[in-house]
């Protein structure tokens, strides 16, 4: 990182939401891996702290927990509030809390549907605001939401999540046209098909896997390192005047028919 001063981000402070598996403990890896302070979030103290023993094992980082429900507007202004004086004052938020759930449109419940806005959707605006609000007098900061190939194509069965997920990729341009004057670059990070725990009945099945490989131009599931490196970039003074953006890690598969 000394080699590359502009991609140098040790020493901030970032809050990674649903960071206890998944791509969110990834993405909170390896922003420890480059020497951020890293907060892990999730609703479930004792899993985050077991993530956080995970990590601190694997990078000897400086890692911390901060359980809160990124749902909950008051929850999440106490969580904000817990960081700024716990931890430090927050330097780079990244949206990844998610939820998935499939079936036909038809037979989609109502109450799937309201879970997966609030949980994909109304959490990035909620944990946004807050974070705008304490990083706008300081003129700086950095937010990705995690987005998704969904942010622009879908599939049968998940009509509501690519909806969500394309719901994000516009709250991601609106937070860069009310907060790049103050200083705050608001990007999406948008996932191809990625092997995690929650896809793993998907890698299973060899003809699901086979269209994902095939429709694929690399020719492989996504691994969850590769996000990292897109991850540093957009935090990075390297995208000061990168702002609005969706930078899609997909392989290759939004490019081609």
């Amino acid at each position: 990182m000394t080699a590359l001063p502009r991609f140098d981000i040790a020493g901030r402070v970032a809050l990674v939401t649903g960071s206890s598996q998944g791509i969110g403990l990834a993405l909170a890896q390896g922003l420890a891996e480059a020497g951020c302070r890293v907060v892990l979030n999730g609703r479930d103290e004792a899993k985050l702290q077991r993530a956080r023993d995970t990590l601190a094992e694997r990078t000897g980082g400086d890692l911390v927990t901060c359980a809160f429900d990124v749902t909950d507007a008051a929850q999440v202004a106490d969580g904000i509030a817990t960081v700024e004086r716990d931890v430090g004052p927050l330097d780079i938020l990244v949206n990844n809390t998610g939820a998935q759930h499939r079936a036909p449109l038809v037979d989609f419940p109502d109450a799937d549907w309201y879970r997966l806005l609030e949980t994909n959707l109304t959490s990035a605006f909620l944990v946004g605001r807050e974070a705008a609000r304490v990083m706008s007098p300081r003129g700086h900061g950095k937010i990705v939401n995690i987005c998704s190939v969904q942010s622009e194509v879908v599939r049968p069965g998940i009509a509501p999540y690519a909806a969500t997920k394309g719901g994000m990729k516009m709250l991601t341009k609106g937070m860069c046209a009310d907060l790049a004057p103050s200083g705050i670059q608001v990007n999406g990070l948008g996932p191809g098909y990625f092997e995690t725990e929650l896809t793993a009945a998907l890698v299973a099945d060899e003809t699901f896997s086979g269209w994902v490989r095939g429709r694929t131009p690399a020719g492989r599931w996504g691994k969850v390192d590769d996000l990292v490196g897109a991850l540093v970039f957009l935090v990075s003074p390297a995208a000061d005047f990168v702002n609005g953006q969706i930078l899609y890690v997909d392989g290759g598969m939004l490019s081609v028919l």
